[in-house]
């Protein structure tokens, strides 16, 4: 009887140079290893880095090699990351430079992350599932880099009940250092008090400098909230909804109702805003 034998294929490794532990990630054993980067040196990087509302522009560079300028049709720096990540691993298998940059603009945003919401408005809006001190933070630093030079980024956000209560002080801290204004508004309360998490919420951002009416603003409503940051943007603003994402419901008390993040920026861009949200217990 034949047998086959799978012919050998030779172990590459692909190593994010601009990650801390990137050294005990390259000692590991391979054929080959190829970095990654934008800050730091590396095989393959990313330079002359543009962010419009639509694309994200850059220089591809490989073994200092000009590769000319490559479009993302994704917003963020992490996406510029793990863009060169999937280049240098194709690279690194012979793929040419005219079909990675086909492959980059046939890219399409992943449901709820970064997702544009177009309703013909000057301002761009965003809805994100960040609801983590750390994506929010990177989240906001995308939606910075899509400003106009003199916009604002407007964040809607809340801190879930019956979770992590820790995040309800490093979120709005990280929403006072990153945006210019935030909402903060309902996000799967459940059982617990939507108010108590609101105010805990704002303890935290008058704590690192935020002030109530200024900086930050309290809107239980999670469409009305919407509605207020659409109304208070302006040309060349960015306003983000974080938290939801792809999701399709909220909980309040012990029931989950229909709820879109993307429906209700769709409706508040319109002027429309929804305010079917039941009263938290």
């Amino acid at each position: 009887k034949e047998t086959f034998v799978k012919p050998r294929q030779p172990k590459i490794s692909v190593i994010n140079a601009d990650d801390p532990n990137a050294d005990f990630f390259g000692a590991f054993p391979a054929d080959r290893v190829r970095t990654y980067g934008i800050s730091r040196p590396a095989d393959v990087r990313a330079t002359d880095i543009l962010y419009f509302p639509g694309y994200t522009q850059f220089v591809l560079r490989i073994d200092g090699d000009s590769m000319g300028v490559f479009r993302l049709p994704l917003a963020g720096a992490f996406n510029v990351s793990n863009a060169l990540a999937a280049i240098t691993a194709a690279r690194a298998y012979g793929v040419t430079r005219d079909a990675l940059e086909t492959g980059l603009l046939r890219v399409s945003g992943v449901s709820g992350r970064l997702e544009r919401i177009d309703e013909g408005q000057s301002f761009t809006a965003l809805v994100d599932f960040a609801h983590t001190p750390n994506a929010l933070k990177h989240a906001l630093m995308a939606g910075r880099s899509m400003c106009a030079p003199d916009g604002r980024v407007i964040v809607v956000f809340g801190c879930a009940g019956l979770r992590d209560r820790e995040k309800r002080r490093l979120m709005p801290e990280n929403a006072i250092r990153y945006a210019d204004i935030s909402i903060f508004t309902a996000e799967d309360p459940r059982t617990e008090s939507l108010d108590e998490i609101l105010q805990t919420m704002a303890d935290a951002a008058v704590s690192a400098g935020g002030i109530e009416g200024r900086h930050f603003h309290r809107v239980p409503d999670r469409g009305e909230a919407l509605f207020r940051a659409c109304q208070l943007a302006r040309q060349g603003d960015v306003v983000l909804a974080c938290g939801k994402g792809h999701e399709q419901s909220m909980a309040f008390g012990t029931t989950e109702y229909l709820w879109d993040d993307r429906e209700a920026m769709r409706a508040a861009l319109r002027g429309e805003p929804l305010r079917t949200l039941p009263t938290a217990p």
